[in-house]
């Protein structure tokens, strides 16, 4: 049986779909919250800039103080310092973590509990005040009256010192963790391959874990970073001579403590806004490397 197509009659004829009018769904719950937010916002910047009990003139004249200045370049010298001594303490503990000794992951997992349950203002008070407890650092030969050294704490433990030496004991308990999770997040395959051309443990360590690590340890170790130079205000509790220690004796001697913390605010902003874009760069780079 055979159809009859009539001359001119495609066989299969393209059907054009219908034109739909496509209606967004409108968000009124969204736009108002948004009108909201924008209002508590323009009230709480109109009401610091015109409230009478607060002196902008203060904040203009101390923004660039030397002593200012001069703590905000000892905040930066304590944040740069003490994050180079939380990475070399944090690889060495991450290391030790997931190493086959029972005896050494065992000690690193609880320096990491330690100090990630200790708060960091503690750390801080109780190394500042540590000449409470021991009067002088000594070195001997153990059983034998022989001293090799010994030296005043207060000789020593000065406010940058203790301050270096809280931060870092605070940070690596933390980035120990991150730098332990980019470390196993490596394939099995890529140890054997290490192992397969000769490499031994620390050179497969620097040369081929590390760096592949570091792709996904980048973006919490810049998060870290910002969080390091915002918990370096937290030195202040023991003159660690940062910007805030300064600030607050500058208030304390004005009479104007609220002006001399916007000072330090706008500062903390300025330098944190930096260090954002820095991470955005560098998390572009490395995700236009892989």
């Amino acid at each position: 049986m055979t159809a009859n197509i009539s001359p001119g009659t495609k066989s299969n004829p393209t059907i054009k779909p219908p034109k739909l009018n496509v209606v967004p769904v409108r968000h009124y719950g969204r736009g108002t919250f948004a009108v909201i937010v924008c209002v508590l916002l323009v009230l709480a910047i109109k009401g610091l800039i015109e409230n009478p009990n607060f002196d902008w003139a203060v904040v203009g004249k101390y923004m660039f103080n030397g002593a200012v200045l001069q703590g905000l370049v000892s905040t930066l010298l304590i944040t740069v310092v003490s994050l180079v001594c939380i990475l070399i303490v944090s690889v060495v503990i991450a290391v030790m973590r997931i190493s086959k000794s029972r005896i050494l992951s065992s000690f690193a997992a609880g320096y990491s509990f330690f100090f990630r349950a200790v708060p960091p203002i503690v750390l801080l008070i109780f190394i500042g005040n540590i000449g409470l407890f021991f009067k002088n650092f000594e070195l001997g030969i153990p059983f034998t009256d022989v001293m090799l050294f010994s030296v005043p704490v207060r000789d020593v433990m000065t406010p940058f010192l203790a301050s270096v030496i809280g931060l870092t004991l605070a940070g690596s308990g933390y980035v120990s963790e991150i730098i332990r999770a980019g470390l196993i997040s490596v394939g099995r395959g890529q140890h054997e391959a290490a192992a397969a051309l000769g490499l031994g443990g620390g050179q497969a360590l620097q040369y081929i874990i590390l760096p592949q690590a570091l792709k996904v340890l980048v973006p919490p170790l810049g998060n870290e970073c910002i969080g390091l130079i915002k918990t370096v205000a937290l030195v202040s509790v023991i003159g660690g001579g940062d910007i805030l220690t300064v600030a607050n004796a500058i208030g304390a001697n004005t009479f104007r403590p609220l002006e001399m913390l916007m000072v330090v605010a706008i500062w903390y902003l300025i330098v944190v806004a930096v260090m954002s874009i820095g991470q955005s760069f560098l998390e572009r780079r490395i995700n236009k490397e892989r």
